[in-house]
């Protein structure tokens, strides 16, 4: 234990005097101060019990200065403990959200599984900056590159199709997430681009998008969703949503050019379980580094002085009162 302010133990001092003056006040109140004709009533054996409970106020009188100056010299305890400096990591999740990504080939549907799966990546990341972007007919920011994890997961749950027009623009998706990385100061900069079909609209064409990645030092990695030949679809009929078997439909040679392209590498998910396997493997190549260091945490210890202050002062009210009763 340490003091923030040790010159203020100084007025411990202011102490010693009023001890002193108590004690002289007592040695001189034993000179008879009253003439009585008889002193039969004051004859009665002294209870030294009793005679020292008289001076009990005083003493908790000076337990609570005391303390109360220890509180204002504010003590404190240090602990050495560990700290874990990260180098950085900055990724954006890039994510299709295209009508074709309802295919029920995954649990629930891609789209769920793709969520689900991102949310537990999200969670397993917790000293890193990530970002969310989706994309479909065009693409936009659903999160800025942030470390706060409740945010993230919020915004990750209320992804879905329908938002933006449809189509597959997987160019503008990748350029927005480039975009979002370019100025990062992260020494390891990374997209994970999601997507279930073949790039067929938007003004950037995929490669270019991949060219200005690369030239920024950003890794993409890539992941096709979908099954092998075919998947159930949801299909609007007469009689309401129906699924039907339609050809699944991934242009897995420009993902791996993407990838290839930027240091990064492509995947094929074609259920739950390889789209968390995908992950994994993702999460485990982009560790972030770290450096032990140590350092001091302190710990606020005047709390204690002030509450023994508190109870000296309370008890001693409560003494005066109900113990030392004084005559009117």
């Amino acid at each position: 234990m340490f003091f923030e302010y040790p010159y203020l133990l100084w007025l411990e001092f202011i102490l010693v005097p009023i001890i002193a003056l108590y004690i002289w006040r007592e040695l001189k109140g034993k000179n008879p101060s009253l003439i009585v004709s008889n002193s039969t009533p004051w004859l009665v054996k002294e209870n030294r019990l009793k005679g020292f409970s008289r001076h009990i106020p005083f003493i908790l009188r000076v337990v609570a200065i005391a303390a109360i100056i220890i509180a204002i010299a504010r003590p404190r305890s240090s602990t050495d403990m560990e700290k874990v400096d990260t180098e950085g990591i900055d990724i954006v999740l890039t994510m299709d959200v295209s009508t074709s990504m309802l295919a029920r080939d995954f649990s629930p549907d891609r789209i769920g599984a793709a969520k689900d799966i991102a949310i537990e990546f999200i969670a397993s990341r917790p000293t890193d900056r990530i970002g969310i972007v989706v994309f479909a007919g065009e693409s936009f920011t659903q999160s800025p590159l942030t470390t706060d994890r409740v945010t993230l997961i919020n915004l990750m749950k209320e992804v879905e199709t329908g938002l933006i027009d449809d189509g597959t623009a997987i160019g503008n998706g990748l350029a927005t997430a480039v975009a979002r990385l370019k100025d990062s100061d992260a020494k390891s900069r990374v997209v994970i681009l999601l997507t279930d079909g073949v790039n067929n609209t938007g003004e950037i064409a995929p490669l270019t998008a991949a060219e200005i990645a690369k030239t920024f030092g950003i890794r993409v990695y890539t992941i096709g969703v979908g099954a092998m030949g075919t998947a159930p679809y949801p299909v609007m009929t007469p009689w309401g949503i129906q699924t039907q078997q339609m050809q699944v439909e991934i242009d897995e040679q420009l993902l791996e050019e993407i990838a290839n392209q930027t240091g990064g590498k492509y995947f094929r998910a074609t259920d739950n379980t390889k789209l968390l396997e995908i992950y994994n493997e993702i999460n485990e190549m982009e560790k972030s580094k770290t450096t032990v260091d140590s350092f001091p945490v302190y710990s606020e210890l005047f709390m204690r002085f002030a509450l023994i202050a508190l109870a000296a002062l309370i008890l001693e009210i409560v003494f005066r009162l109900f113990v030392l009763r004084r005559m009117p």
